[in-house]
Formats: structure tokens, C-alpha cells, sequence
């Protein structure tokens, strides 16, 4: 997609960042694409905050970056976490695009390597757009999709579009009926899309406006059948990568608490704020490690939705924490006078809640009671 607004000066390139060290293997350094790609977005205009340049580098990350259930996903989870504890928004960015480009390739379409079976590039798309994934609901708005004249169009609303009016290109769900949703691929530069702008207040992720968008008469491509998408076998795995950026996000947090537990005038408390986030992020890259592990060896038995719903709970629980131990150890010292540090907890606050708390945790008692 070209860029629209001009970049800024030299000066406010982002240099200055934290060594992540995220990896899910103990022991192990971090890859060299992962660095690779560290190395890219650090050089990014104000990462996170020029969205154009920003969706720019994810297009040349899409471009190397392997798919979830590829064989590789440890390596893809510890980008996504790598980029987050880097910079939130940047992440936030980030995995929806590769996201679409993983859901295209289940679909058959990659248009790296000109195998397009659906047609998407009869809505423009191509190697260098920039994907978004809308498949949020909301009472009082509907998405609708009619097929005339030989062509699919889009009329309503859908909820909650992430970058949509920075976005080239986006997969959608809309009805087709009263009851079943199909995925269609859309150009959102075409006249009839329409996003709202006014009604993101947002202080976390506030260059990541997700709001509502109007379509009138939009013309779209379906990618898969009707139902496809949320019954394809890799459904699952996306909320398991959002996890993955939850979890760098607290991990670029948890940076926080070392000085000062290592200060000589550290006391119990600093340590056991640090020990408490320590162990939580520990479980929950044990997770995402054993799930990477059980998605690029599937087995019969695998119940991918469940994996998903238990991995999330616990990368929710431990980045939840580490906020709360954060707040606890440091005060609001650094909530005020340090930038970094105020907008990486405002981000994940916000990133957090697309976990849906006890209704997701009460799906996997259920799951677990119909076991026993």
C-alpha cells in the first residue's frame, strides 16, 4: 500500500528499546529471523505510532514470517511476543495481518505465489496490501452479504474494525442469510465503506482505532464456503497468537521490576513482586510452548478450541498479573514520568480485553465436566 503521510524526521526514529528475550525454548537465544526483524522495526519511524509506516513493515513481515500450524509456530509466536515486548501497538498491528494471510492460505490463496483461487485481486488485493480481520458481532448492527447480478455485495455495519480507515484490504464476515456467515475479502478504499471516526476515545492502543464501519454497496469476494470460517481447523490457533502477544507485553512490563528488586536497598517485597510475575510468565510460555508444539504435530484426539480457551486463560492470568504487580512494586512514578513504560500498560489493558474472562473460563469447565 503507498504511503499517504509523509514520514517523520530522522530524529524521531524509534533507537532506544529493551532487549526482549522472549523465547518459548528455556535456555535457547532468540532466532536470527526474529532478531531479523527486531532489528527492522526498530528502525521504523515512531513504531507504533506512524500507522503507515508501521503497516508497511508488517507487509514486509508477512512476506517471512511462517504460519501458524506451518511446523514453525514456536518461531511465529515468538516473533509476535518479540515485536510486543518491543512496542504493543506495533504487535497489536501486526498479527491480524498475518493472521488474514494464514486464513487466505488455508483457503488456497497466496499471493506471494500468484495462486489466487478465490479471485480476491478482483477487489485489488495483492502482495502489498494490508490485511485487518473483522468477524466481531454487536447487538442493534448486522453485516449483510447479497449476491446480484454475478457479484457479491456488502451492505451495514460491522462492529469493531481494527485500522480499517488505514487498512487497503480486510476479510470480513457478513450474514447471507438469517442465520450463516460467510468470509469475504473487500477493498476499503472502495467509495462505499465508510468508518466511523469519532468514537475511539481509547488511551491505550489509541493509534490502533477500532470502530465501527458503514458498507453500502461494497463489492466483495468470498474466501471459502458459507460457515467456513469458523469451522476451518485453524480457527482456534489465531486467538492462540493474540495470547502470544499478550504475553510479550507483559513480558516488555515485567522489565520494569528487575532494577529495582537488584538495588541494594531492595527489600523482600521488590523481590517477591518480581518472583510472582516471574513464575506467572514462566507458566505461560510453558503453554504457549507445549500448544505450538501439539498444533504442528496434531493428533486425533487434539481439541483445538479447548487448547485455545486453556492457553489464553493462562497468558490472560499471568498478563494480568504482571500489571497488577507492576502497579503494586513501582507506584505511579513510572505511570507519569516514563513514556514507554505508561503506554506499554495502557496498551496491554487494553489488548486484554479481547479475552472474555469468566464466560471463557466457564467454557472450559464445561468442556471439562462433559469429560468426566
Amino acid at each position: 500500500m503507498p504511503r499517504t503521510a509523509p514520514l517523520p524526521r530522522a530524529a524521531e526514529v524509534n533507537t532506544v528499546a529493551p532487549d526482549p528475550g522472549v523465547v518459548l525454548t528455556p535456555g535457547a537465544g532468540q532466532d536470527a529471523a526474529v532478531l531479523g526483524v527486531l532489528d527492522s522495526a526498530r528502525r521504523i519511524p515512531l513504531l507504533g505510532t506512524h500507522v503507515g509506516a508501521t503497516l508497511d513493515w508488517c507487509v514486509d513481515v508477512g512476506r517471512v514470517a511462517p504460519a501458524v500450524g506451518s511446523g514453525d509456530t514456536r518461531r511465529l509466536w515468538e516473533l509476535l511476543a518479540a515485536v510486543a515486548a518491543l512496542n504493543v501497538s506495533a504487535a497489536r498491528m501486526l498479527e491480524p495481518h498475518l493472521d488474514a494471510l494464514t486464513i487466505l492460505r488455508e483457503a488456497g490463496t497466496d499471493l506471494v505465489h500468484h495462486r489466487d483461487p478465490w479471485n480476491v485481486a478482483q477487489v485489488d488485493a495483492g502482495v502489498d496490501s494490508t490485511w485487518g480481520v473483522f468477524a466481531a458481532e454487536a447487538s442493534g448492527v448486522r453485516l449483510s452479504a447479497a449476491h446480484e447480478n454475478g457479484r457479491w455485495m456488502l451492505d451495514g455495519t460491522k462492529p469493531w474494525c481494527s485500522l480499517a480507515a488505514d487498512l487497503s484490504h480486510a476479510l470480513v464476515t457478513a450474514f447471507v442469510d438469517d442465520e450463516h456467515r460467510r468470509l469475504f475479502a473487500v477493498d476499503l478504499r472502495a467509495a462505499g465503506v465508510k468508518p466511523h471516526r469519532d468514537e475511539w476515545h481509547a488511551r491505550g492502543l489509541s493509534h490502533v482505532v477500532s470502530s465501527p464501519v458503514d458498507f453500502t454497496r461494497v463489492p466483495a469476494v468470498p474466501v471459502g464456503g458459507i460457515g467456513w470460517y469458523l469451522t476451518r481447523p485453524g480457527f482456534a490457533r489465531g486467538g492462540m497468537s493474540v495470547a502470544a502477544c499478550w504475553w510479550g507485553a507483559a513480558a516488555g512490563v515485567s522489565h520494569a521490576l528487575v532494577a529495582p528488586a537488584a538495588s541494594e536497598r531492595a527489600d523482600q517485597i521488590a523481590l517477591v513482586h518480581l518472583g510472582r510475575v516471574d513464575a506467572a510468565l514462566w507458566a505461560a510460555r510453558a503453554a504457549l510452548a507445549e500448544a505450538a508444539d501439539l498444533i504442528d504435530a496434531p493428533h486425533a484426539g487434539l481439541d483445538e478450541r479447548l487448547l485455545a480457551e486453556r492457553v489464553r486463560t493462562v497468558v490472560a492470568d499471568a498478563a494480568t498479573l504482571t500489571l497488577a504487580e507492576a502497579d503494586a512494586a513501582l507506584g505511579p512514578a513510572p505511570l507519569v514520568m516514563d513514556r514507554e513504560h505508561a503506554r506499554r500498560v495502557s496498551d496491554l489493558h487494553l489488548y486484554l480485553r479481547q479475552h472474555h474472562g469468566l464466560r471463557d473460563v466457564a467454557r472450559i469447565g464445561r468442556a471439562r465436566a462433559a469429560a468426566s
